[in-house]
C-alpha cells in the first residue's frame, strides 16, 4: 500500500528514456546531443522537503546523466513535481531540481528522475572548482542545530581551497544550505555548507564549506585554479 501512488504511471517503461527532460514542449532540435543520455556515477548529495516526512538529506550515485537532469536511487518518499536540490559532490555546484519521474525499484528505494530548471552543459564533466591542500586548523564553529539551537564548539579543517574548505569533528549540522561562521584566532568568516559526510563512512562528521565573502582567515598560500584558456 505504500508504494501504490508510484504505480500511477502505467506507461513507466516508455517515459523512462526520457525522465530528464523537464517540459514535453521543449524542442529536441535545440540540444540533439547535450541531452543525450549517458550511464554515470557521480557522487550527488539530495535535499528539501519529502511530503510529510519533512525534512531529508541523503548521499546517493547517479545512474544515468544528460545535460538536463540525472536518474537516481533515493529512499526519500518523493512525489512527482516535487522541487528539491542537487549538489555534485565533486564540483560543490548546486541546482535546484524537480521530481519528473518515479519508478519503485524496491520497497525501502525509488529510482527518481530529477530534471534542471534548464539544460547546463558540462555539468556532470565538472571536478573540483578549486585546488585544495591538505592542512589542519584548529577552529571555532558557529552556527544553528536543525533544533534552532545556536551552537559553538572545536573543529579543525582537513584540507583548504582559495575559496572553500573541508572540516572534521562537526557533529550538529544535518543538512547542506545553512550558513555558518568559521573562526580561526582573531579571524572569522561566513560559509556556506555545500555538503555533509554521509554517517558511517569516513566522512562520517566532515562537511565541505564555501566561503560567502572576499575574506581570508587561513593566512596561507593556497593554488589557484588553472585559467581557462582563451577562446579565439
Amino acid at each position: 500500500m505504500e508504494v501504490a501512488p508510484l504505480d500511477e504511471p502505467v506507461t513507466a517503461p516508455k517515459t523512462a528514456s526520457s525522465f530528464a527532460i523537464p517540459f514535453p514542449s521543449t524542442p529536441q532540435k535545440k540540444m540533439p546531443r547535450s541531452s543525450e543520455r549517458i550511464l554515470l556515477r557521480v557522487p550527488v548529495v539530495i535535499y528539501g522537503y519529502a511530503g510529510k516526512s519533512g525534512a531529508f538529506h541523503e548521499d546517493t550515485e547517479t545512474i544515468l546523466v544528460n545535460s538536463s537532469g540525472a536518474l537516481v536511487t533515493l529512499k526519500a518518499k518523493l512525489a512527482l513535481g516535487d522541487t528539491v536540490f542537487l549538489i555534485h559532490k565533486s564540483g560543490g555546484e548546486e541546482q535546484e531540481v524537480r521530481v519528473v519521474y518515479l519508478d519503485p525499484y524496491s520497497d525501502r528505494e525509488t529510482r527518481v528522475g530529477l530534471a534542471f530548471k534548464q539544460p547546463v552543459s558540462g555539468f556532470w564533466k565538472k571536478t573540483r572548482k578549486k585546488p585544495r591542500v591538505p592542512k589542519t586548523f584548529r577552529v571555532i564553529v558557529k552556527g544553528t542545530d536543525p533544533k534552532g539551537h545556536p551552537f559553538a564548539q572545536s573543529a579543525y579543517t582537513v584540507d583548504l581551497s582559495e575559496d572553500g574548505a573541508r572540516l572534521d569533528g562537526i557533529g550538529f549540522l544535518t543538512s547542506p544550505g545553512q550558513t555558518i561562521e568559521v573562526r580561526r584566532l582573531w579571524r572569522k568568516a561566513r560559509f556556506r555548507v555545500v555538503w555533509i559526510g554521509q554517517v558511517g563512512t569516513t566522512e562520517s562528521n566532515q562537511v565541505g564549506v564555501v566561503l560567502q565573502s572576499e575574506k581570508n582567515i587561513w593566512r596561507v598560500e593556497v593554488p589557484r585554479a588553472a585559467a581557462k584558456p582563451s577562446k579565439k
